[in-house]
């Protein structure tokens, strides 16, 4: 059941379902509203992993993600409002999918119209059993002042928030099944003496979830609500319910009302009126029946539009005085005038001429973290969890600084030091070796172990399908090293997963080595592959991350990050060590060439 009082005392926090251009309006009426942050914390859409909205003048990122079982636990059990603004043939199924996900979603507004009739039954009886409030079909939305705003009610400008007096407190409720009619009604109530207290649609369609009476029995309940003010239609049978609930005194508190469509009673049929049941099929339909039905209840009702209008204007109540910060005009201008930036980046920033990282101050940074905390804070785009990560991010930046002056990056490094190129240009030459068959097979190891284990393929099958694709196994093999002669530096990576409970990458990966080694003594592991496997394992178990965030790791090549980072330091020492040496233009022996002579096919 909708309680009022219980939405003032929590602490939003909204999933929206698609996307729609309401979240920036959402998000402006949470700043001008006094809050420190944003009551959207994520958003159901395809397309990238995060959208750029503003939070006042700052721009910020709402995580996205392409469906409901994507979203990560920790966000599962913060949401407890939703916004459904998918097309009506996707509703029933989403609605379905986060009434089982989300155990702590207490309400959700649907905003497509022209919901099958038979959806909308099956929402609301699943809204009854799972205890759950949803408005709509068609509706657009529900606000509390200055605590929700959920929909497109109250507008998507934040001008009109002010206009409509939407961040003061009042004592009167605005009910309505037309999502117009509320916007008209907030609008006539702010340039009355009163004030509002919550305002919602319960949807235009023929079988609102949450129905008018339930909504009735919310302001009935809510202890701030001293008046309801309610816009009814021709057609259907709502407005009965509402009338037994005055004669029974279930609802006592004052009701203005007015309901619309007395023109039908011109016609020799009623004519169908812009919602699904708005036209009388009998008598009793008829927006006269009603609205006799209703003052004989004991409800105020306006047997005209601005009689209505009269009546909710009538100086009965003290007026409301306006508790908004004295800073909003200011505030709204500064909305109006903001600019997308042009670079958008989480990881630094100049605030008022101090450097920060990963929003500490550099200095405060620098002090508390070590080298390897730095860099995998910083890759990672946030501050790490465990040391366990710090500690083998360590070693692996030791282990990969330098293989000799045999591979590729460092010989381009050395020649290209010799031809009298500068640093950064000798840097750069050694650099652009790093590809699949030279610095880059780590993160297609990576990529190997998280597909055969996210896909749940059986690592003989996975073996299988590399070959017939003619695949290397990036990760696996080692021209010196055999099964019967380990290379060191792989036990000692492996060390570093002693402490950890689910080791699901690495034995997989392990299992490969098993079908490889079978075949030939040298197809092992290799370090590439173990530090692939033993960095996905420590990030999923102590950095928490998912198996969708270690995927997008994989795609923007963080593990030959890692790699390009350490070698970086070998290429510079490689460049450095031929200055100090100065032996001059390197130039390729002859008898280290061999001409072949090209044949001509006929």
């Amino acid at each position: 059941m909708l309680n009022i009082q219980s939405i003032r005392e929590i602490n939003p926090k909204i999933l929206i379902l698609g996307n729609y251009p309401v979240i920036q309006s959402i998000l402006d009426y949470d700043y001008l509203s006094g809050k420190k942050e944003p009551s959207i914390i994520a958003i159901i859409t395809s397309g990238k992993n995060y959208q750029k909205y503003f939070f006042g003048t700052q721009q910020i990122l709402i995580p996205t993600f392409r469906d409901i079982n994507k979203l990560p636990p920790s966000l599962c059990q913060q949401i407890n409002l939703s916004l459904n603004v998918l097309s009506n043939r996707r509703v029933l199924n989403s609605t379905q999918e986060i009434l089982q996900k989300l155990p702590n979603l207490i309400g959700s507004v649907i905003f497509a119209e022209n919901l099958p009739e038979k959806h909308s039954i099956n929402l609301y009886h699943l809204a009854q059993k799972s205890h759950t409030w949803i408005l709509g079909p068609s509706s657009i939305g529900l606000l509390v002042p200055k605590k929700l705003k959920l929909g497109v009610i109250g507008g998507i400008e934040a001008r009109q928030f002010l206009q409509s007096n939407l961040l003061t407190n009042g004592d009167t409720a605005v009910l309505s099944a037309s999502g117009g009619m509320t916007g008209e009604l907030m609008s006539i109530l702010a340039k009355s003496t009163r004030g509002l207290s919550f305002a919602l649609s319960f949807g235009g369609d023929r079988f609102p979830i949450l129905t008018p009476k339930e909504a009735f029995l919310a302001a009935q309940a809510d202890p701030q609500t001293k008046s309801i003010i309610y816009y009814g239609e021709l057609g259907g049978y709502d407005e009965y319910e509402i009338i037994e609930l005055l004669k029974t005194k279930q609802l006592t508190k004052e009701v203005i009302c007015y309901i619309g469509g007395a023109i039908a009673a011109l016609f020799p049929q009623s004519p169908q009126f812009g919602h699904a049941k708005a036209m009388a099929k009998n008598d009793q339909e008829t927006a006269q029946a009603k609205q006799a039905a209703l003052k004989a209840a004991g409800a105020k009702v306006g047997e005209t539009f601005s009689e209505f209008v009269e009546l909710i204007n009538s100086n009965k109540h003290e007026k409301i005085k306006a508790d908004i910060n004295s800073n909003i005009q200011t505030m709204i201008d500064q909305i109006t005038q903001r600019k997308e930036p042009l670079i958008t980046t989480s990881i630094s920033a100049d605030v008022g001429g101090q450097p920060t990282l990963l929003g500490e101050p550099l200095l405060d940074f620098a002090r508390h973290n070590s080298f390897p905390s730095i860099v995998g804070s910083l890759f990672l785009g946030k501050k790490l969890i465990s040391k366990d990560t710090e500690n083998f991010i360590d070693i692996v930046l030791k282990l990969a600084v330098d293989h000799g002056p045999y591979v590729s990056g460092a010989i381009n490094t050395i020649i290209t030091a010799r031809a009298g190129r500068d640093l950064v240009s000798s840097l750069a030459a050694g650099l652009l070796t790093i590809g699949p068959r030279f610095g880059g097979a780590t993160n297609e190891a990576a990529d190997h172990w998280l597909t055969g284990v996210t896909q749940n393929i059986q690592p003989a099958a996975f073996v299988e399908q590399l070959a017939k694709q003619g695949r290397r196994i990036s990760g696996i093999g080692h021209k010196k090293y055999r099964i019967d002669q380990p290379d060191p530096r792989v036990k000692l990576l492996m060390d570093h997963t002693k402490d950890l409970t689910d080791k699901r990458f690495t034995n997989y990966a392990l299992e490969i080595e098993k079908l490889t080694t079978a075949k030939k003594g040298n197809l092992i592991l290799n370090v590439d592959g173990t530090i692939a496997c033993v960095m996905l394992d420590i990030l999923s178990e102590k950095e928490k991350l998912t198996d969708e965030k270690l995927g997008q790791l994989v795609s923007a090549e963080f593990f030959n990050a890692i790699f390009v980072l350490s070698r970086s330091v070998g290429f510079i020492a490689h460049f450095l060590d031929q200055k100090r040496l100065d032996e001059g233009l390197f130039r390729m022996p002859e008898d280290l060439v061999s001409n072949i002579k090209s044949s001509t096919e006929d």
